[in-house]
């Protein structure tokens, strides 16, 4: 799963330039919203789309073993700064999520580039998380 999450990060790094891999230091929050290519959609530190899945509860994540390799949790340090509607939880191996309204949110292994947004609507339970 660590490798899944590195291999997006370096893939939206080197899209972006080096200066999104350095987003924490440039005072920048690790998950925000914004419009890219006509919509607002939620996005991880990298820029990448983040989602929602339909069988979770607020405060609660139930993607884990083989649904996280595939919907790669948005995990952040306890610390990271986070905007109004933003906030952290536990995961049950201890890492903390990002969530959004209390949802947490994931990445989508299919989404290969900035923009990409393939996750949405998979199965009817995965959302594009939206403000």
């Amino acid at each position: 799963m660590k490798i899944k999450a590195l291999t997006l990060a370096l893939a939206a790094t080197a899209t972006l330039g080096a200066g999104a891999a350095l987003a924490d230091q440039h005072g920048n929050k690790f998950v925000h919203s914004r419009e890219y290519q006509g919509q607002v959609y939620v996005m991880y530190q990298n820029h990448m789309s983040l989602y929602t899945y339909g069988k979770d509860e607020v405060g609660i994540s139930n993607c884990t073993d083989a649904c996280a390799d595939t919907w790669i949790p948005a995990i952040l340090k306890k610390n990271a700064k986070l905007g109004k509607s933003y906030s952290l939880i536990k995961r049950i191996d201890g890492t903390m999520q990002a969530a959004f309204r209390g949802m947490p949110l994931y990445l989508y292994v299919g989404d290969k580039k900035i923009g990409d947004t393939k996750g949405d609507g998979v199965g009817g339970v995965w959302k594009l998380a939206k403000p």
